[in-house]
C-alpha cells in the first residue's frame, strides 16, 4: 500500500532510523576516519590501518591484511583471527558481527552482506544476522555471503558466486546461489 503524501514523516516507518543512534554517530566518525586516514595509507601499511580499526573496536590477530579501499561498515563487529586477508574493494557490511577465522582470504569486490529487510513487515525493518568465515576458507573475488552464512573451514567460494546457506567444510562452491561442485583437496584447505 502507498502512503499518502499528506501522512506525517513520524508516521512512516520507512523514514525511521535502522540502527541506533550511538552506532549511526560511530559510523559517521569512522567514515571520516576512513576517508581521511584509512583509505589514503600506502597499500603496504598494513599495521596503520589495523591499528585505526581496532581503535574503533575490531579485534584482529596478527599478520590481518586489511588494503586501503576495503571497505568496513561497522569495525566494532569485525573479529579477525590471525593472518586473515580482506582485499581492496571488498566490503563487510555488518550491522551484526562478522567472524573471519585464521587464514581467510576475503578477495577483490568480494561483499559479506550481513543485514537485509523484513520483506512481509510493512514496516520494512532490518534484519541483521552474524557472518563466519571458516579457518583457510576462500571468498574469490565479487562473491557475495549472505547474512546468518557459515563458510566452513578451507571451503572456496568461486568468483561472483553467492552464498545463502551454509557452505560445509573444504566444499567447493560456485553458481548463484551457490552450489557445491566437489571436496577440496586436502579438505582442511592447507
Amino acid at each position: 500500500m502507498l502512503r499518502h503524501p499528506t501522512t506525517p514523516a513520524a508516521a512512516d516507518p520507512y523514514l525511521a532510523p535502522s540502527t541506533s543512534l550511538g552506532s549511526r554517530a560511530g559510523r559517521a566518525l569512522w567514515g571520516v576516519v576512513h576517508l581521511c586516514l584509512f583509505r589514503p595509507s600506502p597499500r603496504l601499511t598494513f599495521g596503520w590501518r589495523a591499528a585505526l580499526l581496532r581503535l574503533f573496536g575490531a579485534r584482529l590477530g596478527p599478520h590481518c591484511h586489511v588494503y586501503p579501499a576495503a571497505r568496513i561498515w561497522a569495525p566494532w563487529n569485525l573479529v579477525c583471527e590471525d593472518a586473515v586477508c580482506i582485499a581492496d574493494e571488498a566490503v563487510v557490511y555488518n550491522p551484526a558481527p562478522v567472524v573471519l577465522r585464521s587464514h581467510c582470504v576475503v578477495s577483490q569486490q568480494a561483499y559479506l552482506c550481513g543485514a537485509g529487510h523484513d520483506i512481509d513487515d510493512p514496516a520494512f525493518p532490518m534484519v541483521s544476522q552474524p557472518i563466519e568465515i571458516g579457518r583457510y576458507a576462500w571468498v574469490a573475488a565479487r562473491a557475495t555471503v549472505c547474512a546468518g552464512v557459515k563458510m566452513g573451514d578451507g571451503a572456496v567460494l568461486g568468483l561472483g558466486a553467492v552464498a545463502t546457506r551454509h557452505l560445509q567444510a573444504g566444499g567447493v562452491y560456485a553458481g548463484v546461489p551457490a552450489r557445491w561442485l566437489r571436496q577440496r583437496r586436502g579438505s582442511d584447505g592447507r
